[in-house]
């Protein structure tokens, strides 16, 4: 599990991340783009990584540009975007065969990311704008992805808890974007603001895998240079407001099963000292299937169909998710609320509290077994300032006692209840 170091290297308009591993046969290149959350033009972002991802000056149609990723022995490219606090991070991530395990020994990583290059800095592109016909089409792929939230009710309701929880700060923003956004979208506009990403975004680009430091830093400088973008961090500090009273939402929709919600503001976020026994906390709290959520409100009470917990590292939250039937809703509130009353109170043994620390050590391993999870546990780290090795964060883990759990449940304060029922259901 033991990750050689990582060598982080100051680029012209990107930082470099080597990380040196004979763990793999392929080679990953993750490169993220992180800006503020805002409003304004957050569906234009949304769309952008679907529109570089289907045609580039040299491959400028759709057929032709897969094609191209066939040729390289199935190299893989996706993105996504996400929140990581108040920024906006999207990521592009390539992964490619590594050649010395072909018998032909093409330069097929070169040739990856020539790829890649086209694909951020050449798309396709008509005049003042890109290809109409693939920005109409993600379009309607956008809207439609927008649209079908609202059929899967989980996601829905977490996105509304977040709607009311986080009302008029940048982290209610979707970063999917919004449908009234995406009529008013042209060709021209989308590439004026993907003409600021590129600029302006800071960027971070990632390579792991059995690879060269001197080979990889030649060929990212030729792939990745951004001439006119500065390295200087752009990040927007998450704020935690506080709590002055508890909201309580109901909103009806033709729901068979409710979809019971809550938000606590827990003052913690990636990096603070007290973020271990956070981890520990949801552990115990809703984490595992051995937690006081599932064992309590399904198990016991069989009030639900689900009941977890997690908590949002760079913005201080812990929320709650749980599949209640419309009638047990004041009940199901009243018991999972109980469970916070008990870890406040310390209900729980020093035993439960050594096997998860076991639980979120092995849960880490897990994540750095994979290429793409280093990567991320990484970036976590450089956003929060709190770069340190795997095995320090299991010996901080391994450190936590008991009384450190109780005073992060008693710092922790609930902010927003949210049920989603059915149209004649139970508030």
């Amino acid at each position: 599990m033991k990750i050689k170091e990582e060598v982080l290297l100051e680029k012209q308009g990107y930082r470099l991340h080597i990380l040196p591993s004979k763990k793999y046969k392929t080679i990953s290149i993750v490169a993220k783009f992180k800006t503020p959350l805002r409003r304004e033009g957050i569906t234009e972002r949304a769309l952008l990584p679907h529109v570089l991802q289907k045609a580039t000056n040299n491959h400028p149609n759709v057929r032709e540009f897969q094609s191209s990723f066939e040729n390289l022995y199935g190299t893989v490219l996706s993105s996504d975007g996400s929140k990581k606090g108040e920024n906006h991070v999207i990521s592009f991530r390539m992964e490619v065969v590594n050649e010395a395990y072909l018998n032909d020994q093409e330069p097929i990583l070169e040739e990856a990311l020539k790829l890649f290059n086209e694909v951020l800095y050449a798309p396709k592109v008509e005049g003042e704008g890109f290809d109409s016909s693939i920005v109409e089409r993600e379009k309607q792929t956008l809207e439609q992805k927008i649209t079908s939230v609202k059929d899967d009710k989980m996601s829905y309701a977490n996105m509304r808890l977040m709607d009311h929880m986080c009302k008029d700060e940048p982290y209610s923003l979707h970063v999917s974007g919004y449908q009234e956004d995406i009529s008013s979208i042209t060709p021209e506009s989308l590439y004026t603001y993907y003409r600021s990403m590129i600029k302006n975004d800071l960027l971070d680009v990632y390579v792991i895998g059995d690879i060269d430091q001197t080979e990889i830093e030649k060929m990212t400088d030729q792939y990745f240079i951004r001439e006119n973008s500065s390295n200087q961090d752009n990040d927007q500090v998450s704020t935690s407001k506080d709590v002055q009273e508890v909201n309580e939402v109901v909103e009806r929709e033709e729901v068979n099963q409710g979809k019971l919600h809550i938000g606590y503001r827990t003052y913690t976020k990636f990096g603070d000292s007290d973020y271990y026994a956070l981890q520990i906390f949801n552990g115990l709290f809703g984490g595992f299937p051995s937690s006081k959520l599932f064992m309590n409100v399904r198990e016991k009470h069989s009030l639900a169909y689900y009941a977890a917990s997690r908590f949002e590292s760079h913005k201080g939250l812990l929320l709650v998710f749980s599949g209640v039937d419309p009638k047990d809703y004041k009940q199901a509130k009243s018991i999972i609320l109980e469970q916070m009353d008990a870890m406040q109170n310390g209900d729980f043994t020093e035993e439960q509290v050594e096997e998860t620390k076991e639980q979120v050590i092995h849960q880490l391993q897990e994540t750095m077994d994979n290429a793409n999870g280093i990567i991320e546990v990484l970036y976590h780290q450089m956003l929060s300032g709190a770069e340190m090795p795997v095995k320090d964060l299991i010996e901080h883990i391994r450190k936590v006692t008991k009384q450190d759990v109780v005073a992060m449940a008693n710092k922790i304060k609930l902010d927003t209840i949210y049920f989603l029922t059915s149209l004649e259901g139970g508030e």
